[in-house]
């Protein structure tokens, strides 16, 4: 590690990361320069862990019921395997890779990730949380890393070219999942759908 890193995690504990021959004084005064900004996230994922337990999940951007007996992570993990082929294929097409494999992790810090030498894509099983065009996104930024790894000009060009609305994903990655079900689409009862 090369320098101090700060971030919370899902847990609501913070965590600080120092290079080996970091001085403490020195990772002191970067903790106190990020008092506020450490305050403001602990805040945010408190606000997040008291949605009301009410056996709804956001699946694909809507409110579903939680399967009985089944976790979350297990409902995005069969979701997103059974979508992401689909994406996978249609964003490999645009932007003329093809990633060598593919694997489903339940990540706390990233929406995907790819190993350029390899070619090989790990994508959050959490996405299955979001909207569609999440996944797309995601699929297609990690893809265009096997292009260009870094996040250059010429990265988010070839990324324009296979997905054009690149800042409309991001923004509504930045905001918790069950928030923006919420305020897209109503609650999707099974009873009522079944129905009619």
């Amino acid at each position: 590690m090369r320098r101090l890193n700060l971030r919370v995690r899902a847990d609501g504990s913070a965590h600080l990361s120092v290079p080996a021959r970091c001085p403490l004084a020195e990772a002191q005064r970067f903790l106190d320069a990020h008092e506020a900004w450490l305050h403001d996230h602990v805040r945010r994922r408190e606000a997040r862990a008291d949605v009301p337990d009410d056996g709804l999940v956001p699946l694909w951007g809507a409110l579903v019921p939680l399967p009985a007996g089944a976790a979350s992570d297990e409902l995005y993990r069969t979701e997103l395997a059974a979508r992401l082929p689909e994406v996978a294929a249609r964003m490999e097409a645009a932007l003329g890779v093809h990633a060598s494999g593919w694997q489903l992790r339940a990540m706390s810090t990233r929406w995907g990730s790819c190993t350029p030498r390899t070619a090989r894509v790990r994508i959050n099983v959490r996405l299955a949380a979001y909207p569609p065009t999440c996944l797309d996104y995601v699929v297609a930024h990690e893809l265009t890393h096997l292009l260009e790894p870094s996040h250059s000009e010429r990265f988010h060009a070839l990324l324009a070219g296979a997905y054009p609305n690149e800042h409309a994903a991001r923004a509504l990655l930045r905001r918790p999942a069950r928030e923006l079900a919420a305020d897209s689409c109503p609650t999707v009862n099974a009873d009522e759908t079944n129905s009619g």
